[in-house]
């Protein structure tokens, strides 16, 4: 019989199909037939991205174009790579292995177990035979398979009795065990030995997988097509650089031979959204930046309001800065400005400050930014800008806690809004040259090994040789500000000593930055030639080089090639930064764009969450066109992983209507409301057999209404309780929240996870008291997740923490939810801070700890106290990946991290600059001001619940 073909385009007419006999079956579209040509995909992803590709189709620009290609040939690549998958690589890609680093036991789990031998449960699949098994750390996945299979003889079950038939399944997810690796070192068997469980695993014949059954489908298929011929390997190596072979024979001028300043002509601003009745003025402050650095002085420029909203300027502007030394990502920032004799916005700025371009002195008179827009000078060809340049301004927003004028961290995108927005036209000077062209890296690294003898680069020629480099950086080692307050001198110091840093301390390579000047061209040659030689350092001192403060592209890639080295894990826990860390990328091809893209291409773990971190940034208009070109390029090079992300789209959206319905009526009503509508039929056949998206490991069946409910909180969010895949497996359990930005939310959950894993690191918990006592056992995980929690909120000035956003579970595990509030944004009530502890430590949780006494000096509470200190000792070890982390999301959107300035919360908790003994007294004073006060945060929590209580 041949195999049924699928017609899935509407379109059609019956007489164009020609079906056989003039037969046809209408059938449920399933997975296998959703994606049937390059049509239903296209349609399909368009919807699933939230954004159509006629309207990509209509703005596309050439940079778009080409990225598109470029993208196209490293998905069509990968794809190759994954058509010759055997089932068992196809099942690590769908399903990948959590491995940890070493093979070794933990100490945590070491000091809980005797003689490191553990207890697993084995279950045969479709049947409620089970096996408990003693294994040791050396056993792997094969000894397990064949300790479980020698008990399975000798109970007379006819099975398979070949290992090579079976594999070991996680039991209530899609977590697979196997390969030659001690079980210890399979993440999930940690997880359940650190929380005294007894792993359980599923021994599942191999012909039952699905990967195992698409694979030998696949091989029976029609061949696939063949490769293109171009190569990404070719395409990359030109990385878009221009040279004078490639281009057409005009006259081209490397910027770097122009020694003249750079200059613009402003011509006009149009649309301006400006008070004509009590405005004095319209001007523009211009000024030039690399990251958030200050290339040269600003430039303003204003004349006398008129009676509409278009002004013409026709000026020419020269800057202090010759063309020559205009680094590769440098931006122009321009800022529309009004100046009033009214009262001051909230942005508005007295002009009796000092920030350049102020120029009225009258005490009444201040000037008020209305639009901002920043561009870079050099394309993405990297060729200095031609012709007449409209520049589609944004507004400043109202959460903005920045003072500055100029937003130099901003996007560089136009706002697609064109008719609402003020628009500015200006012209680059061209120096009479058709095209002027930044000098390729085989061009920069040429004039670095010419200026290889010229002492000129050292700044300084009377620096102390005595002085060794660890001297030299020590106080920048102790203090992170020290180095944003770093003297000229310093920096001329330290720049002298780049090569002894590269050879005694390459992990400093950041400090270093910190003092090249990047508007200085021999220096940035020098830097670039450098960073070629400079030896790998760690993921954690790489990732610093992914925020806003390093544009240049030299340093950005040489961040990648470190990154290269990073397990799937680990990525994973620093996936949230890395997406957002595009956002500070200037053009839409970048190493960090393509590093990303790769990953998650090759597992479709990193691909499930690099999604919705895309998804989710869908709304916001900067972030359109960047993130959707991404998604495109994700969704058409992973045709198989689109249907499970299309059902959770859908259930999710399902979940969007039954939360509007849990806004209207009091708590008993909505329940039964959003009971009903998940009974219906139409509703509840959305969730039936969808990952779940929190955690696609988790598979679920359906949806159980009779167990949901309507939480009573603000946002009435909705808790959902769904059915597992697996048979006789706890339930799947979800809190779905709309109408607020969880953004926030998932970088305080996110920051938590590393900090677990950095106290794992350290074995935090290696002291553990086994106890054979339930209750004994339960006070000491509420005694551990406690101390973890109280450091934790305390660094990451967690607040508004009352009794219904801290939870306990049945284990005695404690833990937080909702953070809208971090870095020590503390709510008030008429001008009162509600917290006034460091953190929570009420008289409740040392009746816990101290196993029913009050005594604070009784040695259980001193056993917390000790964790505590250790706990935040281990964190401000690694302070500087803390700080790099939240520094990566600066100006990325969060209300609460959008300057510098918002760091500083951090800075003063972690006291880098402290001793470590001086670190451990400072924690014990924050402690002991936790407990004196702990009568304050008793009372706020009675007022929370007595407010909540009158509500309902």
């Amino acid at each position: 019989m041949s195999p049924l073909k699928p017609f899935t385009d509407e379109s059609k007419r019956l007489c164009d199909l020609q079906p056989y006999f003039c037969l046809m079956r209408l059938t449920e579209r399933s997975e296998a037939t959703a994606i049937s040509s390059d049509y239903e995909l296209s349609k399909m992803v368009s919807n699933m991205i939230g954004k159509s590709f006629e309207e990509y189709s209509s703005q596309r620009s050439p940079e778009e174009d080409d990225f598109r290609k470029r993208m196209t040939l490293l998905c069509d690549e990968i794809e190759l790579e994954r058509s010759k998958f055997s089932w068992s690589e196809k099942l690590l890609y769908e399903n990948p292995m959590r491995l940890a680093n070493t093979p070794v036991m933990p100490q945590i789990i070491k000091a809980r177990l005797r003689n490191s031998n553990f207890l697993i449960v084995v279950k045969l699949e479709n049947d409620e035979t089970s096996f408990t098994i003693q294994v040791n750390e050396n056993h792997t996945p094969k000894t397990l398979i064949d300790s479980a299979l020698s008990k399975v003889r000798k109970s007379q079950i006819k099975v398979s009795d070949r290992a090579s038939d079976y594999i070991l399944k996680v039991r209530g997810r899609d977590e697979y065990l196997f390969g030659d690796y001690p079980l210890i070192q399979f993440i999930y068997i940690q997880e359940s030995l650190s929380g005294s469980d007894v792993p359980n695993v599923v021994l599942k014949p191999i012909h039952t997988l699905q990967s195992y059954i698409s694979y030998k489908q696949e091989l029976n298929a029609a061949p696939k097509r063949p490769p293109k011929p171009d190569s990404l390997r070719s395409q990359n190596q030109t990385n878009n650089e221009l040279t004078t072979a490639t281009l057409p024979k005009r006259k081209i001028k490397m910027s770097w031979d122009i020694e003249q300043p750079f200059r613009l002509r402003l011509q006009r601003i149009d649309n301006v959204n400006c008070d004509l009745v009590r405005g004095i003025k319209i001007g523009i402050h211009i000024g030039l930046y690399h990251g958030e650095r200050r290339l040269c002085a600003h430039h303003s420029t204003d004349i006398p309001s008129s009676n509409n909203r278009s002004f013409t300027f026709e000026q020419d502007i020269a800057f202090d800065i010759q063309m020559q030394n205009l680094p590769r990502m440098t931006r122009l920032c321009i800022v529309i400005y009004e100046v009033t004799k009214t009262t001051r916005s909230k942005k508005s700025s007295n002009t009796s400050s000092s920030r350049d371009g102020t120029i009225y002195k009258d005490s009444n008179v201040s000037i008020n930014p209305l639009a901002w827009v920043n561009t870079t000078l050099f394309d993405y060809k990297h060729q200095l800008k031609k012709g007449l340049l409209n520049l589609y301004t944004w507004t400043y927003a109202d959460d903005i806690q920045s003072d500055e004028i100029f937003h130099p961290l901003g996007t560089i995108e136009p706002n697609p809004r064109k008719d609402e927005c003020a628009v500015i036209q200006l012209t680059f000077h061209n120096y009479g040259y058709d095209n002027i062209q930044y000098p390729s890296e085989e061009l920069v690294l040429l004039h670095a090994s010419h200026l290889a003898n010229n002492e000129t680069l050292s700044r300084n020629n009377s620096e102390d040789a005595s002085i060794s480099v660890s001297q030299m950086l020590s106080q920048y080692l102790r203090s992170i500000n020290k180095i944003f307050e770093m003297h000229d001198q310093d920096r001329n110091d330290i720049w002298a000593k780049r090569y002894d840093i590269k050879a005694e301390v390459p992990e400093e390579l950041s400090i270093l930055l910190h003092c090249v000047n990047w508007n200085e061209r021999d220096e940035v040659a020098e830097m670039w030639s450098l960073l070629k030689q400079w030896p790998t350092i760690s993921v954690e001192r790489s990732l610093e080089l992914l925020d806003y403060a390093y544009p240049d592209p030299a340093v950005r890639n040489f961040a990648i090639r470190c990154l290269r080295l990073l397990k799937d894990e680990e990525l994973l826990l620093y996936l949230l930064q890395l997406v957002q860390a595009m956002k500070h990328e200037s053009y839409l091809d970048c190493a960090l764009v393509s590093f990303v893209l790769e990953r998650a291409l090759r597992n479709q773990r990193i691909g499930h969450y690099f999604f919705w971190h895309l998804r989710s940034e869908m709304q916001t208009p900067s972030m359109q066109t960047r993130f959707g070109l991404l998604l495109e390029a994700y969704l058409k090079g992973c045709k198989p992983h689109v249907p499970l992300l299309r059902k959770q789209l859908h259930a999710l959206e399902k979940l969007k209507q039954g939360s509007m319905l849990a806004k209207k009526g009091s708590k008993d009503k909505v329940r039964n409301l959003l009971q009903d509508f998940l009974h219906n039929q139409r509703n509840s056949g959305v969730f039936q057999s969808i990952q779940n998206p929190l955690n696609p490991s988790f598979r679920c069946k359906g949806v159980k209404p009779e167990k949901c409910k309507v939480m009573d909180s603000k946002m009435r969010p909705l808790w959902i309780v769904f059915e597992n895949a697996d048979q006789n497996c706890n339930d799947i359990y979800i809190i779905f929240k709309n109408g607020d930005d969880l953004r926030q939310d998932m970088l305080t959950l996110q920051m938590l996870r590393v900090m677990d894993q950095l106290w794992k690191n350290e074995g935090w918990l290696k002291e553990y008291n086994r106890t054979e006592e339930e209750m004994n056992k339960a006070i000491n995980e509420f005694t551990l997740s406690c101390a973890g929690y109280c450091v934790a909120t305390y660094v990451l000035g967690v607040a508004d923490r009352h009794s219904d956003n801290i939870m306990v579970k049945r284990n005695g595990q404690l833990f937080h939810i909702d953070f809208g509030h971090i870095l020590g944004h503390f709510k008030e009530k008429f001008g009162v801070r509600r917290e006034r502890v460091p953190f929570v430590l009420t008289h409740d949780f040392v009746y816990v700890i101290n196993k029913g006494r009050g005594d604070r000096m009784a040695e259980e509470f001193r056993y917390f106290q000790d964790k505590c200190e250790q706990a935040f000792l281990i964190l401000r070890k690694h302070g500087c990946l803390i700080l790099s982390l939240f520094s990566m999301m600066i100006s990325t959107g969060l209300p609460e991290l959008s300057s510098e300035k918002d760091l500083n919360y951090l800075k003063e908790t972690l006291v880098l600059e402290y001793t470590t003994e001086k670190a451990r007294e400072h924690f014990r004073s924050k402690f002991s001001e936790a407990l004196a006060n702990s009568w304050k945060t008793s009372l706020n929590w009675a007022s929370h619940n007595f407010s909540k209580n009158n509500k309902q």
